[in-house]
């Protein structure tokens, strides 16, 4: 059955569509021959109680520079698409926030992946916290003396903005770093949330695996090894992605995990761990479809179609 589908995504024509995971559910879908429309952020709209958004028709090719076409600004009601992709990337401020609440008046008859109230409630590194067991020691605070406590147990930290994205602004701090103090004047400026503090892990340094779960079950996994002299393992900060199975360990961690996120409607997940510790759950627009396939791994864009579909019928 071909479905009605729409994404709300950053600006297409900015994208990175080699490694990009919104552009290979795109490609899937219009494989199966399902209707894509777009739209941004900002062109969500509520008109009298109703959700609508300008909206154009798209089609989608494999080939940067020429990877899509769009039709004419229409004025429609979300609630006219069977499936809403919400897939901008963070940061996840009101504004993201927003469109959480404007999304959730048309799910789940329209069905929105992920579920925005679950998107709203789960920040990738608070949800986290709800498996303590499974993570490395973290802290979540800006006080000033929780942070020294914390530093003084566990000596080599890194800290990072609690609504932080693709490795910005994380930090590695030695246990005599000189620098902790400006450091925590700097982050007292730029954030009025709490920020997070974790144990470093040195075996980052063999990378940090992103696993994607759907429907709550392991669909593939890519490991990615930080650039030289890098601490960050993102793939946007040079990570090089590598072939890798999960272990006993990782089998556990998915297991674990599984069912809060097919309770939540968190169709598409990924989760990041390192060295066996669950460091983040990522909810908002989970990347790492393309590097999966592109190192041999399974067609996770059309596993999350198939469970799509399935819910559709």
């Amino acid at each position: 059955m071909a479905l009605n589908v729409a994404v709300q995504m950053d600006p297409i024509e900015r994208i990175k569509i080699a490694g990009d995971s919104t552009f290979a559910v795109l490609l899937e879908a219009q494989a199966r021959g399902h209707k894509l429309s777009y739209f941004t952020p900002d062109r969500l709209s509520m008109l009298d109680g109703k959700v609508v958004a300008n909206a154009q028709t798209l089609s989608v090719k494999d080939s940067q520079g020429e990877h899509f076409t769009l039709g004419e600004l229409k004025n429609t009601e979300v609630s006219s698409f069977d499936v809403v992709l919400l897939r901008q990337d963070p940061p996840f401020d009101l504004a993201y926030i927003t469109t959480t609440h404007l999304l959730e008046r048309v799910h789940p008859k329209t069905m929105v992946v992920n579920d925005p109230a679950s998107v709203r409630n789960a920040p990738e590194k608070m949800f986290v916290t709800e498996f303590v067991d499974l993570m490395p020691p973290t802290l979540l605070s800006r006080d000033l003396d929780a942070i020294k406590a914390f530093r003084a147990r566990h000596g080599d930290i890194v800290m990072k903005p609690l609504y932080g994205k693709g490795g910005e602004g994380v930090f590695l701090l030695r246990k005599d770093d000189l620098n902790f103090g400006s450091l925590f004047d700097l982050f007292t400026s730029l954030f009025r949330e709490q920020w997070v503090i974790q144990k470093f892990l040195p075996e980052v340094k063999q990378g940090d695996k992103r696993i994607i779960l759907v429907e709550g079950e392991f669909a593939g996994a890519v490991n990615r090894v930080p650039a030289e002299g890098d601490l960050r393992s993102n793939m946007v900060r040079g990570g090089s992605p590598k072939a890798t199975d999960l272990s006993k360990r990782e089998q556990e961690i998915c297991k674990r995990i599984g069912p809060a996120l097919r309770e939540r409607g968190l169709l598409f997940v990924g989760i990041d761990v390192i060295d066996g510790f669950l460091t983040e759950i990522n909810v908002t627009s989970p990347t790492g479809v393309r590097a999966i396939r592109n190192v041999g791994g399974p067609d996770v864009a059309a596993m999350i179609w198939d469970a799509i579909e399935a819910k559709r019928r």
